[in-house]
């Protein structure tokens, strides 16, 4: 079985259509029949707001706590905060609580694999040429 394929859209500058870009793409990937996990990393939540969770705050699951339980190293149960979109799509949403997670993770030990190793937990639910797209303002992508 072939891994998942991962595709990071990510641009420093608003407004350029990372948001937009990664819902089409997603959804278009979902109609051909493929799993697809989108992460949005957008502490806004453009993604989450695009794809119907209108009050992203309200959330009782985001990126931010499975990043904070990746580095607390708690176990979560297989799906932890993957919300199922109707388009066919799985979608790990985003808050405000992400702009927090920077300064939480200025002493944390190989921060920067922390998304890395997320995603490589969750890989396996979408091999066989799946695809997990990231949505990312202000970091480089974790592959």
């Amino acid at each position: 079985m072939s891994k998942a394929e991962i595709t990071c859209i990510s641009n420093q500058k608003g407004g350029v259509g990372k948001t937009t870009t990664t819902e089409n793409l997603g959804i278009g990937l979902a109609q051909q029949g493929k799993r697809v996990l989108l992460i949005d990393l957008d502490p806004q939540g453009s993604l989450t707001i695009a794809l119907g969770n209108q009050r992203p705050d309200d959330l009782s699951v985001t990126v931010t706590d499975v990043m904070r339980n990746m580095i607390e190293g708690a176990e979560m149960p297989e799906g932890y905060g993957i919300l199922h979109h109707p388009e066919g799509i799985d979608l790990l949403p985003a808050n405000i609580e992400l702009a927090g997670m920077e300064a939480a993770l200025v002493n944390v030990m190989s921060r920067e694999t922390i998304l890395k190793d997320y995603i490589s937990t969750v890989r396996k639910n979408y091999d066989n040429n799946e695809t997990i797209i990231l949505s990312i303002l202000y970091m480089p992508c974790p592959t």
